[in-house]
């Protein structure tokens, strides 16, 4: 894993690589940041950064045998500990049942690095399963850093969401991050580190890793050929600074869905309830991330619309093709209000469609209250 590979983000990159070239570096750095940004990638690339036999000014040479295994997340000097459930950690303990974890683990890292805990669970078929990083975890990670390294360099230890750690793993690990042995590395990676112990933060220096820009995430879309220009600018604003996000919409139509948005106007505002019934089975038979999608770009929609009632076009991220059909929803269609009022509509759906609703009644209800804010006459 190389700095390379994370898309912008170049002052974190700089700050880490300013810390190594000056003997600054923590041995204890929490990686913490929003859903979808790149957490684990840039505490990966440090690790990868530190052991690297010919390294740059910038970056990782990516060839030399330490770089090589880094890649595979195989080197002999890094380790990983990361939420389980409790019934692995028991089978893990009975000699006669071994549970290859790593396995898994490794693939999902590299398929899936913006990935958060849910992704892990589903990668793993882990649902309806207590996940936690258990004392006997913690047992582990010091009987690794009370070992010499392998290859000579740097001994990392990667802790994947540590706010899933026991509370006795977290206290059995107190004396170790504190006063660890010579060129160790603990390397922590959290989305929300204020559930951490105050013991574990005070003993860690924090590295803030911000949520991408609009242009990162386009750029970065662009270039791997992930999608078509006029579907990263699309991509970008709907996906809100998430990568994770942003690849989840890729495998989505977006074009399609600013189609489904405006068709879905045009029924509420006639109120063809034939038509709006027939959606609303459409929409029960998507899965659930398209159904999250239709909304999210009908957000944007909205914001595009404001923007445009406000007369802020250089602030309009919409696609040239799907312009003319922002302008004249938000010119005809809304006012300030309505837009608001929409808003505060399809937001709710989607919490309660994250939460599980049934899709069906969810998106009528939605509908007939559309209709309602639509066709509502403005008083004079």
């Amino acid at each position: 894993m190389l700095f390379s590979s994370i898309p912008g983000l170049h002052e974190t990159k700089q700050r880490l690589i300013q810390a190594i070239n000056n003997n600054h570096l923590a041995h204890a750095l929490l990686f913490h940041g929003p859903e979808g940004a790149a957490n684990l990638k840039m505490a990966l690339a440090l690790a990868t950064y530190v052991n690297c036999e010919d390294k740059g000014a910038e970056d990782a040479c990516g060839v030399c045998s330490s770089c090589q295994k880094m890649a595979k997340l195989v080197h002999p000097d890094l380790s990983f500990t990361f939420p389980v459930p409790g019934s692995l950690i028991k089978e893990d303990d009975d000699k006669n049942k071994k549970v290859d974890i790593l396995g898994p683990w490794r693939e999902f890292v590299l398929t899936r690095s913006y990935g958060n805990l849910q992704d892990w669970i589903y990668h793993n078929g882990f649902e309806k399963k207590q996940l936690n990083i258990s004392k006997a975890a913690a047992k582990q990670i010091i009987q690794t850093v009370s070992l010499k390294s392998f290859e000579g360099g740097y001994k990392t230890i990667l802790v994947w969401m540590p706010e899933y750690m026991h509370t006795a793993a977290a206290n059995a690990l107190l004396k170790v991050l504190e006063e660890p042995p010579a060129k160790t590395l603990f390397l922590m990676v959290a989305h929300q580190p204020e559930q951490l112990l105050t013991t574990i933060l005070s003993r860690t220096q924090k590295v803030l890793v911000r949520a991408f820009s609009d242009e990162e995430i386009k750029e970065h879309l662009i270039s791997e050929g992930l999608c078509s220009r006029e579907g990263a600018l699309q991509v970008a604003p709907l996906a809100n600074g998430s990568m994770r996000e942003a690849y989840r919409l890729v495998d989505q139509v977006i074009d399609e869905n600013t189609a489904k948005f405006r068709d879905w106007m045009r029924i509420c505002f006639t109120l063809d309830i034939n038509s709006i019934m027939s959606l609303a089975e459409g929409f029960q038979g998507a899965d659930k991330e398209g159904q999250k999608a239709l909304f999210l770009t009908g957000l944007n929609i909205l914001r595009e619309s404001l923007l445009k009632r406000s007369q802020l076009e250089e602030l309009m991220r919409t696609a040239p093709a799907d312009r003319e059909f922002v302008e004249n929803f938000s010119l005809k269609a809304l006012t300030e209000e309505k837009i608001l009022q929409i808003y505060r509509l399809l937001n709710a759906a989607h919490y309660h469609l994250e939460r599980n609703a049934n899709a069906k009644i969810l998106f009528a209800d939605l509908s007939f209250d559309m209709a309602k804010v639509l066709r509502k006459k403005e008083s004079a």
